[in-house]
Order: C-alpha cells, then sequence, then structure tokens
C-alpha cells in the first residue's frame, strides 16, 4: 500500500485504490486481493503486536482514569459535551459526544510515539469527523488526518488531510495505518519541496470527534493485518457480479498487435486471486457467503474471451486461463499460476462435491502447464508470454522479478504436484539468476 501504484487506501472501501493502468484511479481486483493476502501472510509470520488501549467506556481492562477505561484523557471544551452510555445493540458502554462542527471539538489524548495504526469502533448521529493530530519529522510540523462522513477520496490543504469514510450511521470499525495516510496526503502537494521530503509521524498526538456520535475501543498498534485481510475479503464478497467475475473498469492495452481490453474485462489471475483470499476468510469464519463467492467465481474459467470469459486454447489442444483475456490470445504465465493456485485453494476447501467443478478445471490447467513450461524458457531466462508465437514478434523477455516470481509459483506447484518436470525447471531457471545459460551446439 505504499508503492506508487496506490493512490490510498479508500476510508469508505478499507481497501486501496490503483493507478497502475489509469491516473484516475480505480479499484483494482488484483491489487485488493493481493492486498489482503499479504497482510494474512503477516499475520502468520510476525509476532502479534502490542495494542495500546485509550478507550473502552469503562467495560474493559485498561487502568481508568475517572475517565473511561483507557489509557487517555479526554478534554471537552465548551459547547461540547461527552458522557458515558450503554449501548443496547452491543451490551456495552461507548463514549456519546456532541460537538458543533465549527467547535475544536472533543479531544483525547493519545501520545504515542511508537506505533502508527489507529483503530476505533465509530457510529455517527449526524455529519462528523473523527481527527488524529501527528507531530511529523518535518521540522516538528503538526498534520492532522481528518476522518470525515462524506465520499470524498483523498484532500490535502496545507497541513489538514482529508479522507472520506462513508455516512457510518451504523456500528462499524474503522482501523488506519497513520503513516500510509500522512504520506498519501502529502504525496498531493503539488509543491515538489514538499513532495521529495520522506515525511513521517512521529507520534501520534490526540484524537478529535465532532459532531454527534458515539466511539468505543480507541487502540493503537504496531500492525493490523486481519483487519486489512477482511476489509479485502469483504471488498471481493461486496463487488462480485453476476457473472461470478471482478470486472476490471480500466482499458488495457498489453501491446502491439493485441486488441485493446475495454473496461469490463475479467482476470484468470484476479479471479484466482480472490478465490485464494476467499476462502481463508471462510476457514477463518465459517461464514458460507465467502466460499458461495469462490464458487461462483469458476464461471469466467468455462468461457472463451469473445464470450467475456478468461479462457483460451493452445494449438486446439491445452486450456488455458488468461490473465489478460485479449485477442489474439497471449499466455501470461505468472498469471495463468496464480490462477491455477486459486483453483487449487477451493477445491481443497470445497470438498469432494462442492469442489469438483474446480478440480476439473485445475486438472486441466495442470495438464496445459506440464505441456507448455518448456515454451516459455529462453536457455537463459524465461518469457512473460507467448507474443512471439501468437504474433510473430520478438519474445517478451521477462524481467528478473517476473522471471523469480515464475520460479517461486513453480516451487509452490511442486508442493502440491510431484511432477518431476517442476523440479527440474525450478532446478535450471536458478541456475539462470546466477548466470547460468543452456549449453550451445
Amino acid at each position: 500500500e505504499v508503492c506508487d501504484r496506490v493512490e490510498c487506501i479508500s476510508g469508505v472501501e478499507g481497501v486501496p485504490l490503483s493507478t497502475q493502468w489509469g491516473p484516475q484511479g480505480y479499484f483494482y481486483p488484483i491489487q485488493i486481493a493481493q492486498y489482503g493476502l499479504s497482510h494474512y501472510s503477516k499475520n502468520l509470520t510476525e509476532r502479534p503486536p502490542h495494542v495500546e488501549v485509550y478507550e473502552t467506556a469503562g467495560d474493559g481492562n485498561g487502568n481508568g482514569d475517572g475517565n473511561g477505561d483507557g489509557n487517555g484523557a479526554w478534554t471537552v471544551p465548551k459547547g461540547c459535551s461527552l458522557a458515558t452510555v450503554w449501548d443496547k445493540s452491543r451490551l456495552s458502554a461507548v463514549k456519546q459526544f456532541s460537538c458543533p462542527e465549527t467547535s475544536e471539538g472533543v479531544s483525547l489524548e493519545l501520545n504515542n510515539g511508537r506505533d502508527f495504526i489507529i483503530s476505533f469502533d465509530l457510529k455517527f448521529l449526524t455529519n462528523g469527523s473523527v481527527s488524529v493530530v501527528l507531530e511529523t519529522t518535518e521540522k516538528n510540523q503538526l498534520f492532522t488526518v481528518h476522518y470525515v462522513s462524506n465520499t470524498q477520496l483523498i484532500a490535502l490543504r496545507d497541513r489538514d488531510i482529508f479522507y472520506g469514510i462513508g455516512a457510518r450511521t451504523a456500528w462499524s470499525t474503522l482501523t488506519r495505518d497513520l503513516l500510509t495516510d500522512l504520506r498519501k496526503g502529502v504525496g498531493l502537494s503539488n509543491t515538489k519541496a514538499v513532495k521529495q521530503t520522506k515525511i513521517m509521524p512521529k507520534r501520534v498526538l490526540r484524537l478529535v470527534a465532532k459532531g454527534r456520535g458515539f466511539l468505543d475501543n480507541v487502540t493503537i498498534s504496531a500492525t493490523a493485518h486481519m483487519a486489512a485481510f477482511f476489509a479485502a475479503s469483504r471488498w471481493l464478497l461486496r463487488n462480485q457480479d453476476e457473472r461470478g467475475g471482478w470486472p476490471i473498469m480500466v482499458t488495457r492495452k498489453l501491446g502491439e498487435g493485441f486488441k485493446s481490453l475495454d473496461p469490463g474485462w475479467y482476470s484468470a489471475m484476479a479471479q484466482g486471486q480472490a478465490m485464494s483470499t476467499l476462502v481463508r476468510a471462510y476457514l477463518l469464519t465459517k461464514e458460507p457467503a465467502f466460499l458461495g463467492a469462490a464458487l461462483r467465481a469458476t464461471a469466467p474459467y468455462k468461457l472463451p474471451a469473445e464470450r467475456r470469459g478468461v479462457k483460451a486454447v493452445f494449438m486446439n489442444r491445452h486450456d488455458w486461463y488468461e490473465e489478460y483475456p485479449t485477442s489474439p490470445s497471449s499466455f501470461v504465465l505468472n498469471g495463468f499460476m496464480y490462477s491455477l493456485i486459486g483453483l487449487y485453494d477451493l477445491k481443497e476447501t470445497a470438498g469432494e462435491k462442492l469442489g469438483k467443478e474446480a478440480r476439473l478445471l485445475y486438472e486441466r490447467g495442470m495438464e496445459s502447464l506440464k505441456a507448455m513450461l518448456p515454451l516459455y524458457d529462453t536457455g537463459s531466462g524465461t518469457v512473460y508470454d507467448l507474443r512471439h508465437f501468437m504474433l510473430g514478434t520478438a519474445p517478451n523477455l521477462a524481467r528478473w522479478d517476473y522471471h523469480t516470481t515464475h520460479i517461486n509459483q513453480l516451487q509452490l506447484l511442486a508442493t502440491i504436484d510431484d511432477a518431476p518436470i517442476f523440479k527440474e525447471f525450478v532446478k535450471r531457471w536458478k541456475s539462470y539468476l546466477r548466470g547460468g545459460r543452456a549449453k550451445h551446439n
């Protein structure tokens, strides 16, 4: 999410907005699934973070200061009110605030110089905002990140950064990475000097609430991987269309000789990585909606590109699932392998009966992969796709990071299929990274 291809993490959706192929910013299903999967993996490999609790409205185990449980003290200026009330729907005490938008708002002291992921439960009764004041590395300047009850994506005014988070008139949890939010906001600046500074948060000073609403469970932690994973999973659930796909709403031109893909195209890589995300969400929550969405996601695998599917057939023999369902077919290798990994995750999770279709698609795809892998080997590296065969142009050599991805994907597939070809190709392709070459005649 810190990379340049991400405009920001949407305050309404909680997932990244891409600028990879268009400056206007759009939701790119592959990036959203990868955002979810990357946080899922980090949650498995990293130690659980320290979580500092600032407010639980007297029903938590923080060290209350007569001001609600937690480590933070509230300041209530004139004309504002703050009360602890019982919320029947949550069966817990919560903080109710009421502050005119023109006031300075009620504020909760945080004073944390260690971690920068803030999380709180929120419900607005009127338009309002929750803002976080940051001390930064920029000559100790204060920046304020405002989370506002509108749908504006992101804005910057001097040292104020704004993210729309939607109306939030029902209880929901907002989890934000203040480092990312600060950096993306400052990145909007038109002045080069500001843009180039590597501005960082130094300390989270306080949280400020305005409008009328309720707050609970204000915490700061080093990471919140599962919040990001579930934001991605639930986005996939909400945005799957009636054809089982996640349409990509931006034009994609793969290269000279390929017809452009018009907005609304599907990608086998998006379908596969979405399946991998959704089955993990299902295994954690046992919510049938996640598994149902993953099962519906197989539909585009069965339709050819001309019928808005992702299936291509190589030499009238080998079924292939296209990352870019171009005309003519492009046979991108890494996207195909991701699509197979998704089918594998789905068939293993869904079981014999429900997973039958995923299993057949997976088996057919694996046969194609074993037959076609040699076509991607240049003797000194790999090709990204088969355009040299389909268009008769020069081969599209894979950059080293893609070559490494090919190796990693094959290594993974070798753990679930013991066909010797996978181990042989991993060994040879790894040797190319060290300058190895195939023998010449």
